[in-house]
């Protein structure tokens, strides 16, 4: 292939796409389908305060929509708002998000409006931009650079870029050498919407495989698979392998042999925890922990405890042949074991924190009234400025909810070069001050993906990465059409 031919190709694939291309799919599916799945995790809020003569008080929300960006002058009137005076006059570029509310009592529907809950900020070029699907000429007419990828924000007047964080896999079961010691340990990232549980598989110098998740710390890993319905010794064990080479169960099964039935492990777990009270209480709770927090990616319901089952013996085979050599250890730094939120996985982490806050201030303020003896209407109690000014601080500041820092950056003017380098920016969560050797070097999955020259000098190295020029990130894909895919293609 000729130069001439090369620079045609590449002209002709910029002219398609963009820099950031990825990042503004990314922020299309969180303002198209993440939004309304937040509100989906909490469809219904109940007061616990309510008038005497009612029996029971439900709010329910239903559809979510964003409109366009616009802007409320001062005399109450609205219209829409294009970047530059955003920027010129130091205001916010953002767009009004509108949810319909009902309330129910005795299941009659009392109320149903759509109310405006805040505002949020939108993403230049994107489809729910003023900008997107103008000409060239035209966006000259508004005062932009038809140049400018877009792909970053307007708050109070400053660009900000939200930053790509390099993450581990979620859902991914790893086997590596850990601590000072270098112990073999299994870890699995449970994640589902508001869930995000670390499990932690090992073997003691006793040969006995233990499991830790949440509340439930050092627990034999027999003694769950029994409390989730997997009693039977045979069970368990045709469940890990069919093969003759696991004699290790064997011992982990004769060591908890007197424990015969679902409610004895149940209640084995239930003391070792020390959930206290009755007998009763305590098997309530420890059935509430393994069903809401062991494994909810899988289910938080109690008719899949056997589907968690045969997915922890599944782990546990793959830590036993990675234990005895017939399996290789997991290279976390490969990049099949990480995955890059971008902006609209951050900014939905955010709106779900920032919902759940303005529910219960929805709560508190119904039940304020209520003790003063009038039933309110909830359109009057929605604090529209509460979600806002939230999602705004973040957004200012940088400060991400679990404590992250530096994901909301001022975008580098400089030149242009430095502005498309910091929109395709990707940092890792890791600490600068440690050392991370193997964090911090190249790996040859980055071939393509990452760039492998530019990262800075310093603490820094390797720890702060530029996605390749030509490179584009998949968005999250529905589970039934990669299965249906792959069904296609002969799995059985």
């Amino acid at each position: 292939m000729s130069n001439l031919d090369k620079s045609i190709l590449i002209k002709k694939y910029f002219e398609e796409k963009r820099f950031v291309d990825s990042t503004i799919q990314s922020f299309n599916s969180f303002i198209e389908k993440g939004l309304q799945e937040v509100i989906e995790e909490n469809k219904e809020a109940e007061p616990t305060i309510i008038p005497h003569n009612i029996e029971k008080f439900k709010i329910r929300f239903g559809r979510i929509t964003v409109g366009k960006p616009e802007i409320t002058e001062a005399d109450g009137s609205k219209r829409a708002i294009y970047p530059m005076e955003a920027r010129l006059r130091k205001i916010s570029y953002h767009a009004p998000i509108y949810l319909e509310v009902s309330t129910y009592i005795n299941d009659v529907q009392r109320e149903n409006f759509v109310a405006e809950i805040g505002k949020i900020p939108i993403m230049l070029k994107s489809k729910f931009c003023n900008l997107d699907g103008l000409s060239h000429e035209d966006l000259v007419k508004r005062g932009e650079d038809a140049t400018d990828p877009g792909g970053y924000f307007i708050i109070n007047g400053t660009e900000r870029v939200i930053v790509n964080v390099e993450d581990l896999s979620a859902n991914n079961f790893v086997v590596e050498l850990t601590g000072t010691h270098k112990d073999l340990t299994g870890r699995f990232f449970a994640a589902k919407g508001s869930y995000k549980i670390p499990h932690l598989f090992e073997r003691k110098k006793d040969g006995i495989y233990y499991m830790t998740f949440t509340r439930v710390k050092l627990m034999p890993a027999v003694i769950v698979l029994k409390a989730l319905g997997l009693v039977k010794d045979e069970d368990i064990m045709k469940a890990i392998s069919t093969e003759k080479n696991y004699e290790e169960i064997i011992l982990n099964l004769f060591e908890f042999v007197d424990i015969k039935t679902q409610d004895d492990a149940i209640d084995y777990i239930a003391r070792r925890i020390g959930a206290g009270q009755s007998k009763e209480i305590r098997m309530e709770r420890t059935k509430e922990i393994l069903d809401r927090y062991l494994l909810p990616n899988l289910s938080v319901e109690s008719d899949e405890r056997i589907l968690k089952a045969h997915n922890i013996c599944k782990m546990l085979k793959k830590y036993i042949d990675v234990a005895n050599g017939v399996r290789p250890r997991d290279d976390k730094d490969h990049y099949m074991n990480k995955r890059i939120r971008l902006s609209g996985d951050l900014l939905l982490d955010l709106f779900r924190t920032n919902f759940k806050v303005l529910v219960g201030d929805i709560l508190y303020n119904f039940q304020r009234i209520i003790k003063r003896g009038k039933l309110p209407s909830i359109r009057v109690i929605i604090r529209d400025k509460l979600l806002t000014s939230r999602l705004y601080s973040s957004m200012a500041t940088g400060e991400w909810v679990g404590g992250r820092q530096g994901i909301s950056q001022r975008m580098d003017r400089s030149n242009f070069l430095a502005m498309v380098s910091h929109l395709q920016r990707v940092v890792s969560p890791l600490s600068s001050s440690q050392e991370n050797f193997e964090a911090r070097a190249l790996h040859c999955t980055h071939l393509g993906r990452l760039c492998p020259i530019e990262t800075p000098e310093g603490t820094n190295i390797g720890l702060r990465k530029n996605l390749a020029m030509l490179c584009s990130l998949s968005q999250n894909t529905e589970e039934k059409e990669v299965l249906d895919k792959i069904q296609g293609l002969g799995l059985k």
